[in-house]
């Protein structure tokens, strides 16, 4: 089923990058990845292409998702029959953001 041209803009660590990416092996698809942390170039012509400057970008046929979920991307190619459903389940959460974006546990306080 993957006749699909998808190129996706990412992170190489990141949550919401791997969980683009997990989608997309849930779905046996297969795409071009650049990465937009350590090439100049690639964040370049990703914000030049979503025109903005959030990441994860994919482009899938020509249509540009931008700074999106991998829930988002699965949403998007059910939607529009680029796949179809499937039992298979994703190896990474879809819906994460990087680590360092993730809130910290905060203590409660009681007032007496």
């Amino acid at each position: 089923m993957d006749k699909s041209n998808i190129t996706c803009y990412l992170k190489p660590s990141c949550g919401w990058s791997e969980g683009v990416r997990s989608v997309l092996r849930k779905h046996n698809l297969t795409w071009d990845e650049k990465d937009v942390v350590n090439n100049p170039e690639h964040r370049a012509e990703m914000i030049e292409r979503s025109g903005q400057m959030l990441q994860p970008c994919v482009e899938i046929n020509g249509n540009m998702l931008a700074d999106v979920s991998g829930d988002e991307v699965e949403a998007w190619l059910l939607a529009n029959n680029v796949v179809g459903t499937t039992t298979a389940e994703a190896d990474a959460p879809t819906d994460q953001p990087c680590a360092h974006e993730m809130p910290e546990a905060q203590s409660m306080q009681f007032k007496n």
